[in-house]
């Protein structure tokens, strides 16, 4: 079977947050080849974690390789940055501006130096746990750039959720992203308000979100779970399309790899205009 070529170490030299930032890439067999454009999904990794676990435990290239080859999805670009702790936004005093950077710098810079097709409908978001998160955030507030949107186990939280928090929670990475030093209700400031997926949807036309795919799955033991099912309670409220997938499992590598096939083969169906 032809593999898919893994280039990792790859580096975009950041104005915006004043370093370079890390990313691995995957390329389809055929991409040296050819001289057409690809699909792309950009791919958000956990807290914790950096670029290089897609590859290292999720063995995202072998399913991707594993799919291409028996035709069940297109051959697509797969684009994994570091997203250290950030949560994939722009925190409260704007001292790490990770999403200024990924729109402005890093998504520009990629789309020039790869051949990736540049229309919406052949251009997903991926991720699982914070970046799963992240996924939801960017998806939900730029449904005009991303067609499809798939999360793993999304750190989503109710205000009751957010305000019972213990400290030691809260100073995970929440507080680096939305205060130091909060507790309680404190907690829900306007910043925190304004990354919050479920006021997003809220607040949105729900016409925006008409050509938008969602797709949400969590473990029945997994964490999270709370959270992301009163999130497919409230979509549904809503009218906001989506599917939600809970499967037997836990917030783990194991889980997320088993459901990495069926979320591409997602995304695949707008890849291919179907």
């Amino acid at each position: 079977m032809a593999r898919g070529i893994v280039q990792e170490g790859l580096t975009i030299q950041s104005q915006i947050l004043g370093k370079p930032i890390h990313y691995t890439i995957y390329l389809p067999n055929d991409y040296e080849t050819s001289v057409r454009s690809y699909p792309v999904v950009y791919l958000l990794h956990g807290s914790r974690s950096d670029d290089t676990s897609w590859i290292s435990y999720g063995e995202t290239h072998l399913t991707a390789d594993e799919l291409i080859a028996n035709r069940t999805i297109p051959p697509m670009i797969l684009v994994m940055p570091d997203g250290g702790n950030s949560r994939y936004i722009n925190n409260y005093d704007r001292s790490l501006c990770y999403e200024d950077f990924f729109f402005q710098e890093f998504m520009p810079a990629i789309e020039s130096k790869y051949r990736i097709k540049s229309e919406k409908w052949f251009r997903g978001i991926l991720g699982l746990s914070m970046g799963g998160y992240g996924a939801l955030v960017y998806a939900l507030k730029y449904p005009e750039i991303f067609s499809t949107c798939v999360s793993f186990s999304p750190s989503i939280y109710t205000d009751e959720m957010i305000v019972s928090m213990t400290d030691v929670e809260w100073a995970s990475n929440r507080a680096s992203a939305h205060g130091q030093g909060l507790t309680g209700i404190d907690r829900l400031t306007d910043h925190y308000r304004s990354y919050d997926p479920f006021r997003i949807a809220e607040a949105a036309d729900p016409e925006r979100f008409k050509v938008l795919k969602l797709y949400l799955d969590c473990g029945d033991q997994d964490f999270r779970n709370q959270g992301v099912a009163l999130f497919h309670i409230r979509l549904r409220q809503l009218n906001i399309a989506h599917q939600y997938r809970v499967r037997s499992g836990s917030h783990t590598w194991s889980y997320w790899r088993a459901g990495f096939a069926p979320a591409l083969q997602f995304i695949a169906i707008t890849f291919r205009r179907s």
